[in-house]
């Protein structure tokens, strides 16, 4: 069975300044995440599932579903603040969307077979597309068996402003151990420091950070479901708390339920945190379009 790509674009940009997922940085208007959806097509991937809101679904389709919807198939699926397990209910002074995990949870119901999730915003490259998708494969109609691409956080910052960042430990078999989110992670005299309780602490150069490129079997969706509601009994009435990828895998390791191969990529991430990122995106774009990577038109 042919692998999911499942793709997270319901976030609204709060740092960029509008629907960055939306945003054309390709010479014919194309965005970052239709080079993903073009590298995951390429690399053996079956289906593409969109999550996002209902507020923008229209344009969403007309803007972006259009170009691509017969190169593979395509869902949609929505991503809202009131989307709780029954039996409990929303704080209505809670604006915050419910983070990266609860997005992912949105997907049960259109997703049965190995998949990887991946932000709208990021760009990961074709090679980290085949690594995962060997991946993948490798585990249709296992369980408990999941990983991801790791890059050296030295490659990921932004020059705008600070970054968010699962930062990552890893065993000799590279498994992942433990994985942190770290919210506000920047360069600080020449250092990479991350902020925790108003305190800066150092990070290595080459730390390995989760992006948001997971590989999950179908019973991710079972875990996560579970934690959700753990996490809604302590922390749902906080109006700013957020249900992340990284706290749900970090549990599943420590608890020995599951394990997470990390995997190293010679591919190059970028991508647009701040609107001030978007020249240096099109720039290297434009490079891997040069290099014949990529065709100067992705979708004909």
């Amino acid at each position: 069975m042919k692998p999911t790509l499942f793709v997270l674009a319901a976030g609204l940009g709060s740092r960029y300044g509008g629907l960055k997922q939306m945003d054309g940085i390709g010479p014919n208007g194309e965005t970052i995440m239709e080079y993903s959806i073009y590298d995951a097509i390429r690399s053996g991937f079956g289906k593409v599932v969109f999550v996002i809101r209902h507020s923008f679904e229209k344009e969403f389709n007309e803007f972006v579903t259009k170009r691509f919807a017969n190169a593979i198939p395509v869902e949609i699926v929505f991503q809202e603040l009131d989307y709780l397990p029954e039996g409990y209910h929303l704080n209505k002074e809670r604006e915050k969307p419910w983070g990266t995990n609860h997005a992912v949870l949105m997907g049960k119901g259109a997703i049965r077979e190995p998949f990887c999730v991946i932000n709208a915003d990021d760009f990961y490259g074709k090679e980290s597309f085949e690594t995962i998708s060997r991946f993948l494969q490798s585990v249709d109609g296992k369980t408990n068996q999941y990983g991801m691409i790791g890059y050296p956080v030295c490659n990921t910052l932004s020059e705008s402003g600070t970054v968010a960042r699962g930062v990552c430990e890893t065993d000799a078999d590279n498994c992942l151990t433990t994985v942190v989110e770290r919210t506000q992670i920047k360069r600080i005299d020449g250092k990479i420091r991350y902020e925790e309780n108003g305190e800066w602490y150092e990070l290595a150069e080459n730390t390995p950070v989760s992006m948001n490129m997971w590989a999950f079997t179908p019973d991710y969706f079972d875990y996560s479901e579970e934690a959700f509601k753990l996490f809604l009994d302590e922390r749902g009435d906080e109006l700013k708390s957020e249900f992340y990828i990284p706290s749900v895998v970090n549990n599943l390791i420590k608890n020995k339920v599951a394990t997470v191969k990390v995997f190293d990529t010679t591919s190059q991430w970028f991508g647009v945190t701040y609107k001030e990122d978007k020249p240096v995106v099109i720039e290297r774009i434009n490079k891997l379009i040069e290099q014949k990577i990529y065709p100067p038109i992705l979708w004909k």
